[in-house]
């Protein structure tokens, strides 16, 4: 017979300044642009001129995770596609608004909906478009090859890039400033 040894907790390796994680507490509610965030940003346009995605596993199962923590992922992007809506209906991801160029206006109207405000909202973007969302959000991240102006404006910038890991990293802050990331990670750890 073979007798396993418990390993115990896992000890976590990422670790933020103490100003972002009380920045991010009491947050229920993350907006996440598309491309430039959850893709490169690159467009791959196929010769059927069909619009082909690559998404990073690493940023969807952060998604999963929020959801998990009572914390509801919303999509807001000035694209639609159908890779872009598989994927997102894969995620479990409910709270989405295509082809959307006036993005403050859909994240209020999100917010309306789930009886939220701006105090319990994070936002992840990487460009212009999403400046006007991030401004307005407790707290407004960026990915690391985010446009200036939205990293200006970011509380958080990523250490990856917009598709590789950056929206992953957000998901991060916000699990460990709600209390689940080390919940989840000895889920994982066992």
């Amino acid at each position: 017979m073979v007798t396993m040894i418990s390993p115990g907790p896992i000890t976590p390796a990422q670790q933020w300044p103490a100003e972002l994680l009380l920045r991010a507490q009491g947050i229920k509610v993350a907006f996440f642009d598309v491309d430039g965030v959850l893709t490169d940003g690159g467009l791959y346009i196929s010769e059927a001129g069909e619009t082909l995605k690559r998404f990073h596993t690493l940023d969807g199962h952060g998604m999963k995770m929020l959801r998990e923590a009572g914390i509801t992922p919303a999509v807001i992007t000035g694209r639609d596609s159908r890779a872009l809506r598989h994927r997102l209906a894969a995620l479990g991801v409910e709270q989405v608004r295509y082809g959307t160029e006036d993005k403050l206006p859909a994240a209020q109207d999100m917010l309306t909906e789930l009886g939220l405000d701006w105090h319990q909202a994070a936002a992840i973007g990487d460009d212009w478009p999403d400046l006007p969302v991030l401004r307005r959000c407790r707290l407004a991240c960026a990915p690391a090859n985010a446009h200036a102006e939205a990293r200006g404006v970011a509380h958080f910038t990523t250490v990856q890039r917009g598709g590789a890991g950056a929206a992953r990293e957000f998901c991060d802050v916000l699990l460990a400033a709600s209390g689940a990331y080390i919940k989840l990670l000895d889920r994982y750890g066992q």
